[in-house]
């Protein structure tokens, strides 16, 4: 397989030489929705905690005597049948969402992702981004030469999630000069995952050679999955 190597201005600059077995697999659902699931579980934050009777405050004393009354017996107003009461069955912060996910079954999920994108023409390789400085202006110059390639129009006008820009060399001035931009997120390759790739209409991978060595290496183990 074979792909168009971008620069910085939208021109044509090489071509890159793509394994099949990571930008050519076929569509897999259930592999995907395991995995974006697993790893939305994994980020789950347990915080909801409610209180039940025995952490409601007040109520130690018996409300009335257990006979006599004429009103029905009662121990507590702690008691999740009284206002105030506690919870019977509410939700407790030690619950654990966490799952496992299997490196090759997260790797096979990823292949398949950026074969998906590949297809549909939303993955553009680009040679590299440089800038000496922070600067706004050069980057959404960047970004409206790239809208210029055919099949990249939205990547300027879309309001969310137009493109997912992952480099295969850390720059803090780079990152720092798309981060105005609240339709482009900017990230390490090693950082890219199905959950971001799905999130983004686009895909630039950034000093393709570099990345895309990085991406091929988890070859061995997302090609043993089923």
């Amino acid at each position: 397989m074979e792909a168009t190597i971008y620069n910085s201005k939208g021109k044509e600059s090489g071509k890159i030489n793509l394994n099949e077995k990571v930008w050519g697999l076929s569509w897999n659902a259930d592999l995907v929705h395991q995995v974006v699931e697993s790893m939305r579980s994994n980020a789950r934050m347990s915080t909801a905690q409610a209180k039940d009777r025995s952490a409601v405050s007040g109520g130690g004393k018996k409300p009335w005597a257990q006979k006599g009354t004429g009103r029905s017996r009662h121990g507590s107003s702690r008691s999740p049948i009284w206002r105030h009461g506690g919870v019977t069955h509410g939700p407790m912060n030690e619950k654990d969402y966490s799952k496992k996910i299997n490196k090759k079954v997260r790797a096979k999920a990823l292949y398949t992702v950026l074969s998906e994108k590949f297809r549909n023409n939303e993955v553009l390789f680009i040679d590299e981004i440089s800038m000496k400085a922070p600067k706004t202006t050069e980057a959404k110059g960047i970004i409206l030469a790239l809208s210029g390639v055919k099949g990249f129009e939205k990547m300027l006008t879309k309001k969310r999630n137009a493109a997912y820009f992952a480099t295969a060399e850390k720059s803090e001035v780079v990152s720092k000069s798309f981060s105005n931009f609240g339709n482009i997120d900017f990230d390490a390759v090693e950082n890219m995952n199905p959950i971001d790739l799905l999130n983004h209409k686009y895909v630039v991978i950034v000093s393709p050679e570099k990345a895309i060595s990085f991406i091929e290496g988890k070859l061995a183990v997302a090609t043993s999955a089923k």
